[in-house]
Order: structure tokens, then C-alpha cells, then sequence
């Protein structure tokens, strides 16, 4: 007894002692705080071993290492950006709509260091088969470098397609380098790449995991999805590489997604994102950023773009701030399509503010789950939300995997971040937030198009659901600031 009774009282102070260090030396957010302790309280062994493998911080000063000379020249170039907002002065051609967003504009240089670049040409796909099919053509046209990266590449038709696309590059002599997730791809190994790389291409996983079988930072994942071919065309958006993606799996069906080509001055940027990501995995210190950055060529667009990113290293959720920033701007309408919808009480209160103020509110959603909790908590805070007077759509054509939001038709962003704590604060996530009236009606048009296969979540269809989804519902919100 007195052994059991020992135990006990060994692994009741780990408790505490983990549970003070949650509440006063990380002090993270007070929701995850809480789910947490709950967390401990309930398995006090297996509780701990959770918050070792999900619950940890990632180091946020200096996390991707970057010299002097790469600070600096982050610093200069945001400095300058910042002082001609300040000073009202143009950074592009429609004053009206700069001087709207100029606060936002603010935000993400100086949280994300997000230059504004302005020449930009901007197209948008939302079938896989025609994203991939110009992917694929925009691969074997490149000449000098190809840099890819996603959170997931799975070892089907689509996969190996990509694989062998990328050999018969660099069997030409062009430089690739291929980044992937090692928990979003689980199912890869080196062996899968073996001829790209005997052929002098480079691949990495971001946050390997030991003998594949432990993964410490199983929690912090690489979510981004990004192409970038010669400096001159930037890929970015929601797609992953795998059969689902192309509307092949029958328990999804049809795949509604959101992805952007970009030629113009933000390719520099996302190009630097991928540096940043590709200098983690890699160690490979020889690479500068400032070599990936500083068009010497303008392109013919004119469409005004950011490249914000965020992630568990980051001081502040620049994402999420984004938004929210967006979501206050709004005098007329705000569309938001989201696989999942479990924001924290700052995104919602902001929804009920822009509701409360006569904005039109639409949500999109699935209608049906990825991950059931996920679903189950995603409809819990919809539905609060229509006590407010918001528009939910329930997309019933196939599984609804778009990131968008556009804000009064003229201001939209598109890119990884789902509207949930995973994204905003556990994830690295890159959006493109654009600057055009013409990209954004354009996303707007297509929002009415998906209204068509969809069902409105009205508040009294809300109020039939059954008693244990209700029960479902509960248990999920109560988990949401962890999942």
C-alpha cells in the first residue's frame, strides 16, 4: 500500500509541477491552459506524456537562425514599407482602397515582415486537375531551380507523378529541392525519391521523426503548400499532392479547394518562406535569403499581394490578427470558406461585432468530417453564431478544403490557415492576402456558385439536431483549444 500510496504522491507533484509551469512560465493561451490541466487531472500518467509529445513551445527568438546580414536586411526593407504608410504616401495605385487597409497593410509588416509588392498577376484554381496539370507544365518548363513544398505527398498515381516530373528535371540539370512534412506524409521515405536524388536533387522532411515512430513536435507541423519555379512563378494554397485532392476518393468525393499562381514581386516571397523552412530542416546555412529576394524585372500585373505566414515560433498569431483585422475592417460582407470553424474568443467575438453592425456574414463549411471532433466542434461554434444572424452553407457537393476569406468584395486572402487554434497558433501557415477588387469579386463569384451546392443552416434546423450530437458537440468545444 504504502508503494501505491508513493507512486500516487510522486505522480501527483509531477502534476503540479507541470501544471505550474503551463500557467506561469509559458503562459500560453487560458483555454489551452485549462484543456490542459483538465488533460492532467483526468489521466495523470498518460496526461503527462501527452503534453511532452503536444503540448510543448517551440523556441520563438531566432528560430530559423538567421544572420545578421538577413535580419538587417528584413528590417530595411519593412522600415521602408512601414515609414510610406505612415506618411500616407502610395504604395499602390488605388489610394482609396490603401488608405482602407492601411492598418492591416501595418500589421503584417511588422508582425510578419510582409512586404507589399505590387506588380503581381494573379490567377486562382479550385479543381486539382487543372492546378496540377499547369503545375506540372510550369515543372518542365523551368529552367534553373524548382522549389516545392507540402504538408502532404501521398505514394499514389499523383504522387509518383510529381516525383518523376521533378527526376526528369533534375536529370536536365536543374537545381530541386523538395521539402514535405514528415507526419503530413507519413507514408514517405528517401527511398521513394531515390532516383531525384541520385540525380543531385535534394529532399527533406520538416521534423523528422526518430526511427519513424516518435515524433516530439508531432503537434508543431509544416502545413504549407508552396511551388516555386525559376523565381518567377509562385504557387500557393490549399491543394496537397494525393488522388483525394483530384476528387478520387470515394469517401470524400469531389474536392473543393482554393489555390493561387503568382507571377510578380510576392513570388520573392513566398520564395523566401520556402528558404526559411528549407534552412530548418537542412542546416544548411550556406543559403542566404536575401540571394531568394530583390526582383531585378517587373511584371506587367498590378495586383497588390502580401505573403503573411505564421507559426508556434512566432511571438504573436499574426494569422489569426490578420483576420481579425480583416473581419473589423469589413463595412459590407465578409465570406469565409473553411474545412474547419473552431476559432478562439477573439475571432468570435469579432464575427458577432461585424454581425452586431449589419456586415453579412457567410460561412462555408463541410458537411462532412475529416476528423470528428474537429466536425462536431466546428458545428458547435456555427451554430452560436447563428443566434447573431450569420449565413451558414453547408457544402454538400463533395468535401469543402478552401481557406478564403473576402472582405466587401475588393480585399481577399487564400493560402493554408484554417480558422482554428491548430493553424493559428500550433501550425506553420503562409496565406497571400491580395489587394484587388477584380481577384476578389472574382472569389465572391465563386462563393455564390458553391451557395448552390449547398444547404442553409438555419437556426431552427440547428435547434432539431439530436440529443447526442448535442452530447458530441459538448465534449468537442470543451477540447477545442487543443485540437
Amino acid at each position: 500500500m504504502s508503494f501505491i500510496t508513493g507512486t500516487f504522491s510522486i505522480v501527483l507533484l509531477i502534476n503540479i509541477l507541470l501544471a505550474f509551469i503551463i500557467v506561469f512560465i509559458e503562459r500560453r493561451d487560458i483555454g489551452a491552459t485549462w484543456a490542459w490541466i483538465l488533460i492532467l487531472f483526468f489521466i495523470p500518467i498518460g496526461g503527462f506524456i501527452l503534453y511532452l509529445i503536444f503540448g510543448r513551445h517551440l523556441k520563438q527568438k531566432n528560430f530559423y537562425n538567421l544572420s545578421k546580414e538577413e535580419r538587417e536586411y528584413l528590417k530595411i526593407a519593412v522600415e521602408a514599407q512601414v515609414y510610406h504608410l505612415q506618411q500616407h504616401l502610395s504604395v499602390f495605385q488605388d489610394q482609396k482602397l490603401q488608405d482602407k487597409y492601411e492598418q492591416l497593410m501595418l500589421i503584417n509588416l511588422q508582425s510578419s515582415t510582409s512586404i507589399i509588392t505590387t506588380d503581381n498577376e494573379v490567377e486562382l484554381f479550385t479543381e486539382g486537375k487543372t492546378k496540377f496539370d499547369e503545375l506540372f507544365h510550369d515543372i518542365r518548363q523551368a529552367k534553373e531551380e524548382i522549389n516545392i513544398q507540402y504538408y502532404i505527398i501521398q505514394r499514389d498515381e499523383l504522387g509518383r507523378k510529381l516525383r518523376d516530373e521533378l527526376t526528369a528535371k533534375a536529370k536536365e540539370g536543374v537545381k530541386v529541392r523538395l521539402l514535405y512534412d514528415d507526419i503530413g506524409s507519413r507514408r514517405l521515405n528517401r527511398s521513394f525519391f531515390k532516383e531525384l536524388i541520385e540525380h543531385n536533387g535534394e529532399v527533406a522532411a520538416f521534423f523528422p521523426s526518430i526511427f519513424k515512430v516518435v515524433n516530439l513536435r508531432i503537434n508543431n507541423r509544416n502545413h504549407r503548400k508552396l511551388c516555386i519555379i525559376d523565381g518567377d512563378i509562385g504557387y500557393i494554397g490549399g491543394f496537397n499532392v494525393g488522388r483525394e485532392y483530384l476528387g478520387k476518393k470515394k469517401k470524400f468525393g469531389y474536392w473543393r479547394d482554393t489555390h493561387f499562381r503568382i507571377r510578380g514581386g510576392a513570388v520573392d516571397h513566398i520564395h523566401g518562406r520556402f528558404i526559411l523552412d528549407w534552412k530548418q530542416a537542412t542546416k544548411q546555412d550556406s543559403i542566404n535569403l536575401s540571394e531568394y529576394a530583390g526582383r531585378k524585372e517587373r511584371h506587367s500585373g498590378s495586383s497588390p499581394v502580401q505573403i503573411v505566414d505564421s507559426g508556434p515560433n512566432s511571438e504573436t498569431e499574426h494569422l489569426k490578427n490578420m483576420y481579425i483585422k480583416l473581419i473589423m475592417t469589413a463595412k459590407k460582407s465578409i465570406k469565409i470558406q473553411t474545412p474547419y470553424f473552431i476559432p478562439d474568443t477573439s475571432f468570435m467575438d469579432a464575427i458577432k461585432i461585424a454581425l452586431l453592425s449589419n456586415v453579412d456574414v457567410h460561412i462555408m463549411i463541410p458537411n462532412k468530417p475529416d476528423h470528428p471532433f474537429v466536425y462536431w466542434a466546428t458545428l458547435a461554434h456555427v451554430g452560436e453564431l447563428l443566434k447573431y444572424g450569420a449565413n451558414v452553407w453547408i457544402y454538400e457537393k463533395g468535401f469543402m478544403h478552401a481557406k478564403t476569406i473576402v472582405i466587401d468584395e475588393e480585399v481577399c486572402s487564400v493560402g493554408t490557415t484554417n480558422i482554428d487554434s491548430r493553424s493559428f497558433r500550433l501550425n506553420f501557415e503562409v496565406n497571400a492576402t491580395v489587394y484587388d477588387e477584380a481577384v476578389a469579386q472574382k472569389l465572391h463569384n465563386l462563393f455564390l456558385d458553391d451557395m448552390k451546392d449547398s444547404t442553409l443552416l438555419t437556426p431552427q434546423l440547428y435547434k432539431e439536431r439530436s440529443l447526442w450530437i448535442k452530447i458530441k458537440e459538448a465534449v468537442s468545444r470543451l477540447l477545442s483549444p487543443i485540437l
